[in-house]
C-alpha cells in the first residue's frame, strides 16, 4: 500500500513519526510531502526520512497565493507516486490533489480555530478525525476518538524520559519553563498571549517567578536581550525531555502547554484563543489551566510552586488520563489502512 503523508509543522512530524515507522515495518510505503520549515526538515533529516519539499509561507497573503503552487507541486509528485490514500493533519493541498486523483484523503485535526484551512479542506476530504474534546461539529465526515494527538509521541509506550538531559545542559530538575511563541500560524491571526509590551514587563515577570526556581525561556523570537539571557540553546530533539524535567510550564503556545500537560507537568496556557483538547485536559483531568490574563496566570503558577505535593498529584492525574485514552498511533494506522481506494 502506498501512503502520501502531507505535513507542515514540527508537531505534525511528532504525531506521525511512530505511524510512519509502524507502517513501513508492516511493508507499506510512505512518501512525505513537507513545507520547507527548517525545524520540520531538520527533524525529518535527523530521523533519516526522505521527503519532498514545498515552500513555507509566513504571511497570510503568501499562504493564500501558495495554495495553487503547492497544489500543483503535490499533484506532480502524487501522479508519479500513485498513492492509495492521502493523510495529513488537515492539509488543503492533499485534500485538493486527492480529489483530482480520485483517492481518499483522511485528515487528523485538532485545531478548531483553523477556520480558513478547514473551509479549504473539508469539502475535498473523505474523513476528518478529531478528539472527543474537539468542540466543533464538522458534520458526517467527522469521527471522534478519545485522546490527544500529543499521545502519539508522548505516551509512555513511545516516550522514555532521559534524565541524563540535566547533566547535558548543566541543569537541576524543577526549573520553570516559560514559552514565548511567534504566533505566526494561520490560526494565530487574532491570537494574543503574554503581551509583554516592554522588555521591563518581561523582566518583572521573570523576577516574580525566579523566587521559586530557575527560569528557562523557550522562544520563537529573540528581539530582546532578556530573552537571549534566559533562553536555553538546546537540541530540538531534547525538548520533551526538558519539558519532563520542569516543575511547571507557562506557555502562550498551545502545543507546548498540551505537551507538558500529558507528561504530567503542571501547565498554564496563556492565550485568548481556545483549544478543545486544552479545555478537556483542564475540565476532565485537571492537568492544565487555561488563563488568558498573564497576571492571573502568574498567581496560579506561584500557588502551584508553593504546593509541596504538586508533583505527586499531577502524576496521579496523568495516570488517570492515560487510562481513559486511546492509543493514537494504532488509531491512525487502523483508519489509514481501512481507506484503500480501488484502482481507476
Amino acid at each position: 500500500m502506498k501512503i502520501l503523508l502531507d505535513i507542515g509543522h514540527p508537531k505534525d512530524f511528532n504525531v506521525f513519526k511512530n505511524v510512519i515507522i509502524s507502517l513501513e515495518e508492516m511493508g507499506h510505503t510512505v512518501k512525505i510531502f513537507v513545507r520547507a520549515k527548517e525545524s520540520t526538515k531538520r527533524m525529518l533529516d535527523d530521523a533519516g526520512f526522505e521527503y519532498d519539499v514545498c515552500p513555507y509561507y509566513k504571511s497570510m497573503a503568501g499562504k493564500a497565493l501558495g495554495i495553487f503552487a503547492n497544489d500543483l507541486r503535490l499533484y506532480k509528485i502524487a501522479r508519479k507516486f500513485k498513492p492509495d490514500v492521502f493523510i495529513s493533519p488537515g492539509s488543503p493541498y492533499s485534500a485538493h490533489v486527492s480529489t483530482l486523483m480520485r483517492r481518499p484523503h483522511l485528515a487528523f485535526s485538532d485545531t478548531e480555530i483553523a477556520g480558513l484551512v478547514t473551509m479549504l479542506t473539508l469539502p475535498f476530504t473523505d474523513k476528518i478525525y478529531t478528539s472527543t474534546s474537539f468542540y466543533l461539529d464538522l458534520g458526517p465526515k467527522q469521527e471522534r476518538f478519545k485522546g490527544y494527538y500529543e499521545l502519539a509521541y508522548l505516551h509512555p509506550k513511545y516516550f522514555k524520559p532521559n534524565k541524563n538531559i540535566l547533566d547535558k545542559y548543566g541543569l537541576e530538575e524543577g526549573y520553570i519553563l516559560l514559552r514565548l511563541s511567534a504566533l505566526a500560524s494561520h490560526h494565530d491571526l487574532h491570537a494574543s498571549g503574554f503581551n509583554f509590551e516592554t522588555e521591563d514587563d518581561l523582566k518583572d515577570y521573570i523576577s516574580s517567578l525566579e523566587k521559586y526556581g530557575k527560569v528557562i525561556i523557550s522562544s520563537e523570537k529573540s528581539d530582546w536581550n532578556t530573552i537571549k539571557d534566559y533562553q536555553l540553546e538546546f537540541d530540538p530533539d531534547d525538548l520533551h525531555d526538558l519539558i519532563d524535567c520542569a516543575s511547571i510550564c507557562l506557555s502562550e503556545g498551545a502545543t507546548m502547554a498540551s505537551e507538558a500537560a500529558v507528561l504530567g507537568i503542571p501547565s498554564i496556557y496563556v492565550s485568548n484563543t481556545e483549544r478543545g483538547y486544552l479545555n478537556e485536559l483542564e475540565m476532565e483531568y485537571g492537568l492544565v489551566y487555561n488563563i488568558p490574563d498573564r497576571e492571573k496566570a502568574l498567581k496560579k503558577a506561584i500557588s502551584l510552586l508553593n504546593e509541596v505535593s504538586t508533583k505527586d498529584i499531577w502524576r496521579l492525574k496523568k495516570e488517570n488520563m492515560l487510562e481513559n485514552t486511546d492509543d493514537i498511533v494504532e488509531f491512525i494506522i487502523e483508519k489509514t489502512l481501512s481507506h484503500v481506494s480501488s484502482p481507476n
